[in-house]
């Protein structure tokens, strides 16, 4: 009996990995124009509980997101730069992954 709980313990363990994939998109936003905004965007970005990784470019007004889709998708990282005061999209292009 506990060679068959340990069993199905473990099992579980093993499969629940493979439903969360990282995904990574990249959002458009205009409205970043000074140099204190890309921290802004930044900041909010990575209070978003599922964002690993935030990059940031400047001159292309453009924020790549990397990010856990089990645990946040698209629409929330648009809304957390929306909250901030910076409306995104996703670039042209893009495919929303959420």
């Amino acid at each position: 009996m506990k060679k068959i709980a340990i069993l199905l313990a473990l099992s579980a363990a093993l499969s629940a990995p493979a439903w969360a994939a990282t995904e990574t998109v990249t959002l458009s936003i205009p409205g970043m124009t000074c140099g204190a905004c890309p921290i802004t965007v930044r900041t909010a970005l990575q209070r978003v509980p599922g964002v690993e990784k935030v990059g940031i470019d400047e001159a292309k007004k453009q924020v790549t997101v990397t990010y856990n889709d089990s645990k946040t998708n698209v629409q929330a990282l648009t809304r957390a730069t929306k909250d901030a005061g910076y409306p995104s999209s996703i670039k042209q292009g893009e495919r929303d992954h959420g």
